[in-house]
């Protein structure tokens, strides 16, 4: 599939997408693969497509980011005790992770999360990315269904936030408004203020 994008798009970043903000954030924002069209091409997790406009938004509203989101990796957009990756680190066929390829990219995932000494709660944007950051923890996907607003307690003492993606599919259909995904990200803010 790389192969594939490079050929078409040279110019693009068409590579593992690596995470932005920095490894001391108590915060961490899991989302599902990189977008073909978003960070696939600038290299930059949520930046490019519809879904970083509502996520780096509501971030900044609520304290994780200040600058500008422009759609581009070199815009002034900072985050604050926050820090944003993927599931799954290459843009996957057809948009769609298979579960080998979430599998592999989930030793990624809790290396990153061990790397992050500060880490004390994960927004997962939709279930894939809720199932992949159970299994990097080593919980049971039973004790702790995914929902949108659901606020799990996982062993250890990390917190688990759920929303469903802040994709143009999901706000298009009105599964998820923008006050929806705000008070999930308003609500994390104080669970991590009071840990």
């Amino acid at each position: 599939m790389r192969e594939r994008n490079r050929a078409a798009e040279p110019d693009w970043h068409n590579a593992p997408v690596p995470a932005f903000g920095s490894l001391e954030a108590r915060l961490l924002i899991l989302g599902l693969a990189p977008g073909l069209r978003g960070a696939n091409r600038t290299g930059r997790p949520f930046t490019g497509d519809y879904a970083g406009d509502l996520l780096y938004a509501s971030l900044k509203r609520n304290g994780f980011a200040r600058g500008e989101f422009e759609r581009r990796r070199d815009d002034s957009l900072e985050l604050i005790d926050c820090r944003v990756t993927n599931a799954v680190r290459c843009v996957p066929p057809e948009n769609k992770p298979v579960p080998a390829e979430i599998k592999t990219c989930n030793g990624f995932l809790a290396t990153e999360m061990a790397a992050m000494p500060r880490l004390k709660a994960v927004l997962a944007l939709g279930g894939i990315a809720h199932d992949a950051l159970l299994a990097a923890t080593g919980e049971r996907r039973s004790a702790h269904r995914f929902g949108h607003g659901a606020v799990h307690r996982l062993s250890g003492g990390l917190v688990l936030a759920d929303s469903y993606h802040c994709s143009r599919l999901n706000t298009n259909t009105g599964r998820l408004t923008e006050a929806m995904f705000d008070a999930v990200v308003a609500n994390l803010k104080m669970e991590i203020d009071r840990a």
